[in-house]
């Protein structure tokens, strides 16, 4: 839609909210039905554009609209009640802001008459996302209501891409008007200067170890193809950032590995003796720089080449020789021009690494009934390389993080902002934006159970998902933690759960448990041929805290491998 279209006739706030986000190409809301936004969902009654996704709780709402933002690059959008409501939806907003995902999520507010009386779940919104969403405003009329909508796509999905909050009071909603919809957002992308692409040259050729960092967001399959052809024809090593490891097909000579939590601290060393770093997309975050010791600040030690849409980020935390501000896709169409270059070292260079991955990612001998190493494994090589594996947060996504080799962009699902009960909604997300493609989520116990009224709404969506849940009786990180500073002190890490698999069969869904490695492949067969949700529920030793540290042997004090739940 290159104009803004007329509709001819007067409509409720309501349906002027819905034909704005039409316009804007919206065509799934996820959120809780609140009695606030009454108008909104009548106007999508007979919808047959717009399909709005009930959920079991806002949370897990707003984190399957972050992640349909991440899958689409168009903002997620997320509708709930205010006060209890916002609040639960609160997560997947800081979530997006960490992430760099566009969100945009609308909030019902109390009638303009009984502004700022403390009215029934009233709160200032406005106020309350200032630090954790990239703009929050209220929308003050209902003629206004095209103008706000246009305006959040624009800022979500501009330059370091966020979160969008609008609060809209239920009489705006009511008030009928006549406006006409607006226009369809245009995305402006930064674009690298072609000086910049020189400088850039001339850095690359005076490196004896150079290194590529990358991170997620903005990737097009095209660019990523330009990334493939550049590593390869220059003989270039490439970590990926936190969480990013999808970016390029970790089958590759070229891909050294990353810098999740848990990761390999032969990569860190990697990173420390490089002599140049061409970081692309990464905000080289705390995670990615392991807490901010690989790089010194404000000027590291390595020639520094930090390429990021957002020009906030270049140069917040570390100085670079040469800063570029470029979203990652538009940087790669400028670099697909430039002649390669490799020098004699690299290669030597590029293989070393590439060797520290390899045997990185070979399951070690556990001597464990169920070894999550091999269950990883056996994932990874019967899944197709277009599956979207989504995860939260815990000690179960060491082993994903290690063992999974991730072939295609846009197969990782997982949230940088740490939380809990993301992977569940993710794999939601997922499987309804991409329905012919296979789906699993891992969680772990404490995980799965901060969203699991929403296996609920895969069930109600009759969506062929698989969700792994990986049972150890702890918060598993945490405990982690706690034997590393208080060993043989235990508190408050301790779960009593459900019977995973009888809770997925009480919904008519597959369930099954598994307590043994040499059942898992069979067991995960049948849950994928289901035709329908599936939980496989794996009853794991709690001794296995991470792939090299037990809980028995805890005070060997391992290097460590995580630091958030």
């Amino acid at each position: 839609m290159s104009e803004a279209s007329t509709t001819g006739s007067t409509r409720s706030g309501g349906a002027i909210l819905v034909g704005a986000l039409k316009a804007q190409g919206a065509d799934t809301i996820f959120g809780v039905p609140g009695e606030s936004a009454l108008p909104i969902f009548d106007a999508l009654v007979g919808e047959d554009v717009i399909r709005f996704v009930t959920c079991r709780h806002e949370a897990s709402a707003c984190h399957m609209a972050e992640a349909d933002g991440k899958l689409t690059g168009r903002p997620g959008v997320c509708l709930v009640s205010r006060g209890p409501g916002a609040m639960h939806a609160a997560i997947g907003v800081h979530t997006a802001m960490q992430d760099s995902t566009p969100l945009v999520l609308l909030i019902g507010q109390v009638p303009r008459d009984q502004s700022g009386r403390e009215g029934f779940q009233e709160m200032d919104y406005v106020r309350h996302f200032a630090d954790t969403a990239k703009w929050a405003a209220e929308i003050d009329r209902t003629e206004a209501i095209p103008e706000y909508i246009s305006r959040a796509f624009h800022v979500a999905t501009q330059g370091r891409p966020g979160p969008v909050v609008l609060s809209i009071p239920e009489d705006i909603l009511a008030t009928a008007s006549e406006v006409a919809d607006p226009p369809r957002f245009q995305h402006a992308t930064p674009y690298p200067a072609p000086d910049n692409i020189v400088k850039l040259r001339a850095l690359l050729q005076g490196a004896e170890r150079p290194l590529v960092i990358v991170g997620s967001g903005g990737w097009t399959a095209e660019a990523r193809g330009i990334l493939r052809d550049f590593v390869s024809a220059n003989d270039l090593p490439l970590v990926a950032g936190f969480r990013s490891q999808d970016i390029l097909d970790n089958r590759s000579p070229n891909y050294a590995g990353d810098l999740s939590l848990g990761s390999n601290p032969e990569v860190a060393k990697l990173v420390q003796r490089a002599d140049l770093l061409l970081v692309i997309g990464d905000r080289l975050s705390e995670v990615t720089t392991k807490r901010y010791t690989l790089l010194d600040s404000p000027r590291p030690r390595q020639v520094l080449i930090h390429v990021h849409p957002g020009s906030e980020e270049l140069g917040k935390t570390f100085r670079a020789d040469l800063p570029i501000q470029a979203n990652s896709s538009a940087f790669m169409k400028a670099l697909s021009g430039m002649a390669p270059m490799a020098a004699p070292a690299w290669a030597g260079w590029r293989q070393e690494a590439r060797r520290i991955y390899e045997t990185y990612v070979a399951p070690p001998a556990s001597g464990l009934p169920l070894d999550l190493a091999r269950v990883v494994a056996h994932v990874r090589d019967v899944l197709p390389d277009d599956a979207i594996v989504t995860n939260g947060a815990g000690n179960y996504t060491i082993w994903l993080h290690r063992f999974f080799q991730y072939r295609d962009l846009g197969t990782q699902l997982a949230p940088k902002s740490g939380a809990m009960g993301y992977g569940l909604p993710a794999a939601i997300a997922a499987k309804l934006r991409f329905p012919s493609r296979q789906v699993v989520a891992f969680a772990g116990d404490g995980c799965f159970l901060m969203a699991s009224p929403d296996f609920a709404t895969a069930v109600r969506n009759e969506l062929a998902i698989v969700v792994i849940i990986v049972n150890n009786g702890l918060y598993g990180s945490i405990r982690m933690h706690q034997e590393r500073h208080f060993p043989g002190r235990p508190s408050g890490t301790d779960l009593t759960n459900p019977d995973f698999a009888a809770l997925a069969r009480s919904y008519g869904a597959f369930g099954e448990i598994v307590e043994d490695g040499a059942a898992f492949p069979a067991a995960l067969q049948r849950a994928m041929e289901s035709g329908g949700p599936a939980i496989l529920e794996l009853r794991v030793d709690h001794d296995q805290l991470t792939p090299g540290m037990r809980l028995r042997k805890a005070g060997v004090r391992p290097h460590s491998e995580a630091h958030s739940r």
